[in-house]
């Protein structure tokens, strides 16, 4: 049964970031697709993927740290479940 404990991001500042970082984290995948169609060197392949991972992942992050600190803040919301939902999210990008 699906938890019923949900958040959209409401801080226009941090989705303006947030979406920066994955547009960025975009053009770099981009690249390391003409990277191996060009024949660069595994060392430059990989050493841009570990960029991209790390942009996507810190994107990711933030969407939650961000998405935690308005649940947290907001009286309406029974923050129990949220917590829960978000260490969740968290731990399944460790």
């Amino acid at each position: 049964m699906p938890s019923t404990a949900s958040h959209t991001l409401d801080d226009p500042e941090q989705l303006a970031a947030i979406g920066k970082r994955l547009r960025r984290a975009h053009g770099q995948l981009g690249a390391v697709v003409r990277m191996l169609d060009e024949g660069c060197s595994c060392e430059e392949i990989v050493t841009q993927m570990a960029a991209v991972s790390k942009a996507v992942n810190t994107a990711a992050f933030n969407l939650i740290s961000a998405s935690l600190k308005e649940c947290l803040v907001d009286p309406s919301i029974d923050s129990g479940p949220m917590t829960e939902k978000f260490q969740k999210l968290f731990l399944s990008l460790a």
